[in-house]
């Protein structure tokens, strides 16, 4: 996905003032209008100018904006952290120019107005809010009540159990207040996970690395190991290698069907760090001939 600068775009210092900016587009905008302007590009240009204006005249969206600094070097894909918007609240594109904005934009700020959240549009009704909010792996796992912070505002939310990255919580009337006393918007919170100690997560499936002596992957063994729901007993197949995975069934982010656990195995070296272990290495050595570079045909 291209990055775009939307500060470029305008032809704006990237400290430029809500002032310099309105200015900025009402002098673009008369140039690329494509009922008027002769420029070959002219649509597109208007285009990625009120997209960049959508951005840059609200502060939420710009300061958060801010955040992704400069964007990759050229010719590099863009992708959005994962923890970026985390705590800003942005309000819908507002019209329905917003299916015309790119996925640069949708990626960061949603394609959501008032009419696609609820399949109408309500001329006294509010315009619906939404923000990114990072949620820790056992609120999805089990269910919980957590507090976030948007703005100057804290929320007690309910957290569905089963929830995945990328879903939204809709907290209605949430949002802006409606005018001539309509009903407010609503508020969408869209989920992202915060790192985990063990667990990398996966759509519903859920990674871990399992750390295993050269012994246990040679020979095989039964090795205690945490799942989300305890501890339990996990077999590792005699001639196992660094890097294969073995999965737990159902063990993952709760569903209809459940994700699943994956153990990726590690082999771990004990160090060779007195004379004991030396000569335990130095015997192993004797007794089983093996060349790891065999295969490199040197």
């Amino acid at each position: 996905m291209e990055f775009k600068d939307y500060y470029k775009v305008m032809g704006v210092a990237r400290d430029a003032t809500e002032a310099q900016i309105k200015q900025a587009y009402r002098k673009l905008a008369r140039k690329y209008h494509p009922d008027v302007s002769k420029e070959k590009d002219a649509e597109a240009r208007f285009k990625d100018l009120g997209e960049a204006y959508e951005v840059l005249k609200n502060p939420e969206k710009r300061a958060a904006y801010d955040q992704l600094g400069s964007g990759p070097r050229p010719g590099e894909d863009f992708r959005p952290p994962p923890d970026w918007g985390a705590g800003f609240e942005f309000s819908g594109a507002g019209d329905a120019s917003a299916a015309d904005y790119s996925d640069f934009f949708s990626s960061l700020f949603g394609r959501t107005g008032r009419s696609q959240a609820r399949g109408g549009f309500d001329a006294n009704q509010g315009e619906d809010h939404h923000a990114k909010v990072m949620l820790d792996l056992e609120a999805a796992l089990h269910g919980a009540q957590r507090s976030f912070t948007l703005k100057d505002r804290t929320l007690s939310v309910q957290i569905p159990k089963g929830i995945v990255a990328g879903q939204h919580i809709r907290l209605a009337g949430q949002g802006a207040a409606g005018p001539r006393d309509g009903k407010s918007g609503d508020l969408f919170l869209e989920v992202e996970f915060q790192p985990h100690r063990l667990y990398r997560v996966d759509g519903r499936d859920l990674y871990f690395a399992l750390p295993v002596a050269p012994w246990e992957a040679a020979l095989g063994a039964s090795v205690a190991i945490p799942t989300p729901s305890g501890e339990v007993q996990l077999k590792i197949p005699a001639g196992s290698r660094g890097g294969g995975k073995l999965r737990l069934k159902g063990r993952g982010i709760p569903a209809t069907p459940p994700g699943d656990l994956y153990a990726v195995l590690e082999i771990a070296l004990p160090p060779a760090a007195d004379e004991k272990s030396r000569a335990a290495y130095l015997a192993l050595a004797a007794a089983l001939p093996f060349n790891p570079r065999a295969n490199l045909g040197a």
